[in-house]
């Protein structure tokens, strides 16, 4: 065990658990500032936390399960989860709730996304498929893009673009860090370029706005650039040291739309300024970096190229979240994870983190 984990490790309780102490120490610190944001970008309302909370004690549940099954296991079973995963997003299409225009829900008892669940099992199931091969051949790496595109379709159908280019640039990450060879991400690019009028010419009305609302958001304050013009006068009014916990005026009179889900970024910079937003950047990279430490700690091929993917991903998912609240990227509802109100996305990201503990409870990572 790493001398530099022994301040945390000592714990018997964590070690009997199979939990790594810093990354489990760094969650939970982002997890108790993201509960007082909730509280202060709500107004107040317990119902908001106490429902934040409940997902995020599942998602707990589910990260101490998987951090006590074996790594072969988690191998094993990625087919068995990808397949589980395929069948909820035909059902979503099938008979899933409506809301927003989209039809992206499943209710059984409890409702939830089945496109965030997507976001664990198609790495999983490219990192499973690639682990026997440093190089993957044509037909496996074909294989692995069809894996990819068939739960990337089917969120795209509900419609969920934002959602499902997010599914498929985590399984082509996946992809690259098994060793995806030149000439496919050569072809992937030209074929990439080559397909945004094809892409352009299929998208709903909507969403085109959304793109040239990014361009310019003043074209139609009022409508389309909203959201957006909110978001930046939020952030700027922030200054250098925020306004203070619950003095977040957009927020609190209802200036800015959905502080507590996907502009819970800009709750954050008005409250607690540019310090506030560097404290919390370093948090997430603190987390990211410790996830990389498990993940390439592994000697396993699966274990390595999985661990690094849901590490990148993780802080990918940040940076696309900071980016859309400030104009960056188009408006599509990502949220930021262990703080925005995003029950299937929190439970998905925290059960993705019982995996990294497998990775580094794996005999083979501890006698190292």
């Amino acid at each position: 065990m790493n001398a530099g984990l022994a301040p945390v490790q000592r714990f018997g309780a964590l070690v009997r658990l199979k939990l790594d102490g810093w990354l489990l120490a760094w969650v939970f610190l982002l997890l108790v500032i993201g509960l007082a944001v909730l509280y202060s970008a709500s107004g107040g309302n317990s119902k908001v936390v106490f429902f934040q909370v409940s997902r995020l004690l599942i998602g707990l549940a589910l990260m101490l399960a998987l951090a006590q099954v074996s790594l072969r296991s988690l191998a094993g079973a990625a087919p068995w989860f990808y397949g589980a995963v395929v069948v909820l997003l035909v059902l979503v299409l099938l008979i899933g709730e409506k809301g927003g225009g989209a039809q992206r829900w499943l209710d059984f008892g409890i409702r939830f996304q089945p496109s965030e669940f997507a976001k664990l099992a198609v790495p999983m199931m490219v990192a499973s498929l690639l682990r026997a091969h440093e190089t993957p051949s044509f037909l496996r790496t074909m294989t692995a893009v069809l894996l990819i595109g068939i739960p990337v379709a089917l969120v795209i159908g509900e419609p969920d673009l934002g959602t499902g280019m997010v599914v498929c640039l985590f399984g082509m990450m996946t992809l690259f860090l098994a060793g995806l060879q030149r000439r496919f991400i050569y072809a992937g690019a030209v074929a990439g370029f080559l397909a945004v009028p094809v892409l352009w010419a299929n998208l709903h009305d909507y969403q085109r706005e959304r793109i040239l609302n990014m361009l310019n958001p003043e074209y139609d304050p009022l409508g389309a650039g909203y959201h957006v013009i909110q978001s930046k006068v939020a952030i700027g009014s922030g200054g250098l040291f925020g306004k203070g916990w619950m003095q977040s005026s957009q927020a609190q009179f209802g200036f800015l739309p959905e502080p507590t889900t996907d502009f819970v970024f800009s709750v954050i910079s008005e409250e607690f300024g540019f310090v506030g937003v560097l404290a919390l950047t370093s948090l997430f990279i603190a987390i990211t970096v410790r996830m990389l430490q498990i993940a390439l700690g592994g000697r396993a091929r699966f274990a390595r190229v999985l661990g690094a993917s849901l590490a990148i991903s993780f802080f990918f998912s940040f940076l696309l979240n900071a980016a859309m609240t400030t104009g960056l990227l188009p408006v599509v509802g990502l949220p930021l994870l262990l703080v925005s109100v995003a029950g299937s996305a929190n439970v998905t990201f925290l059960a993705s983190l019982g995996v990294l503990m497998a990775i580094r409870n794996d005999q083979r990572y501890l006698a190292r």
